[in-house]
């Protein structure tokens, strides 16, 4: 076979397989993870760029895991989760998970509203449209269509990074605080380690496990093209933390330049970028922040209407009709609708329950990291593709770390 025909098989395998991986890493670059990242560059320049390398590094390693028990066992980690360890324990992990989602769909809508005001449109107009056309995506349609329409969504976070070029940063200062670790006096300034901790927190959050596998199962994915799979992963991680690498770059150079240092919504750094970087910094940041908040709308509800209904055993699947699988459909509509009609309350707290739902994701991240990591390292379960020594010494240490920093944040948001 010639080398240009080996490429050619090889490139139609890869696009035969993106899709999951890239997708779930993209999402994760939600409206709070913007309103992070945005925050970063704003109160502390480019000296919060070297969390990015450690960041990718942990998002690689636990989606990794994930793809890998997708395609090994062909089923979803909730559905895995009830047959090893009972009903009753993933009865509780599903509650949790619905109650932690729904606070997070609310995000995304607030998300939504935010921008759109920025173009002077109306959350009572914007919001309501935004839910249907959803609603219309995945109920009309199959998976395939609704998969190309989320990678097409995924490449649009290329805004952020024109905004950024867009910006005129200090490439070189950029480039080597990435690559270096900040000086030890920093550790005691309480907002920075906040920040940092937030910065690192909000990489990885429970919905993403669950829809990352499901998505794997319901595309069909085999052993044989698990290698393709864990290339969409990596590839996906990558790209999504070049994203959020070019959030901050832009902020820093904007908003930190000049000063203004505290930001309360995404909406907010956008605005404020309008006289700095000129209209289409502005208007690319905002078209960005409205494209990840719609993405992620449509994600989150339909995560977890695939995590419960794997986890109690209903139909699921958007291959199936409503009247096939009539749980599913109805969990996604009541939890897309729901979210977006309490954005519409009239002075909504959007900010606080923003924050809200960052700490209810670092509650149930542990538990659902754990439960990975157990379920993974069964040889009855994953035969020889259990984690290797060495990837298990990466896995736990990535864990510990990402849960250590997870329930810091709950604690420091707590407390104020």
């Amino acid at each position: 076979m010639s080398p240009w025909r080996t490429w050619r098989t090889r490139l139609i395998l890869i696009f035969a397989v993106l899709g999951p991986g890239f997708i779930t890493a993209n999402v994760d670059n939600d409206a709070g993870g913007i309103l992070t990242y945005s925050a970063a560059g704003a109160q502390f320049g480019y000296t919060l760029l070297w969390t990015m390398i450690p960041i990718t590094l942990a998002l690689i390693v636990v989606q990794e895991m994930c793809a890998r028990m997708g395609v090994v066992t062909g089923k979803g980690l909730s559905d895995l989760i009830r047959e090893e360890f009972g009903l009753r324990i993933t009865f509780v992990i599903m509650i949790l998970l619905i109650v932690v989602n729904f606070t997070n769909v609310i995000t995304e809508f607030s998300g939504i509203a935010g921008s759109m005001q920025l173009f002077h449109i109306s959350k009572y107009a914007s919001v309501p449209v935004c839910a249907f056309i959803v609603w219309i995506l995945v109920v009309k349609g199959d998976y395939k269509s609704v998969e190309k329409i989320f990678l097409i969504a995924s490449v649009f976070y290329i805004a952020y990074i024109i905004t950024g070029v867009l910006s005129g940063p200090d490439w070189h200062l950029a480039l080597v605080e990435t690559v270096k670790l900040p000086p030890r006096n920093v550790w005691s300034d309480k907002d920075y380690v906040y920040t940092t901790v937030a910065v690192i927190g909000t990489t990885i959050t429970p919905w993403m496990q669950f829809y990352l596998q499901s998505s794997i199962v319901e595309k069909g994915v085999s052993v044989r093209q698990y290698k393709t799979s864990r290339l969409d992963v990596i590839v996906g991680s990558i790209f999504t933390d070049i994203v959020a690498w070019f959030i901050v770059v832009a902020c820093a150079a904007t908003l930190y330049t000049h000063g203004i240092r505290h930001i309360a919504d995404p909406s907010d750094a956008a605005g404020a970028m309008k006289p700095l970087a000129g209209q289409y910094a502005f208007i690319l940041f905002a078209a960005g922040l409205f494209n990840a908040s719609l993405f992620a709308a449509s994600i989150l509800p339909l995560s977890t209407a695939y995590t419960v209904c794997e986890g109690l055993g209903f139909e699921s699947g958007l291959d199936k009709s409503f009247t096939e699988a009539k749980f599913f459909y109805w969990l996604y509509s009541v939890l897309l609708f729901a979210g977006a009609a309490i954005v519409l309350i009239p002075n909504f707290p959007l900010v606080k329950f923003s924050i809200l739902s960052q700490v209810l994701n670092g509650v149930l991240l542990p538990l659902v990291l754990v439960f990975m990591l157990n379920l993974i390292n069964k040889h009855d379960l994953m035969g020889k593709y259990t984690n290797k020594r060495w990837f298990n010494i990466i896995a736990w240490t990535t864990v510990i770390i990402v849960t250590s920093l997870s329930l810091i944040l709950v604690w420091n948001t707590l407390h104020g």
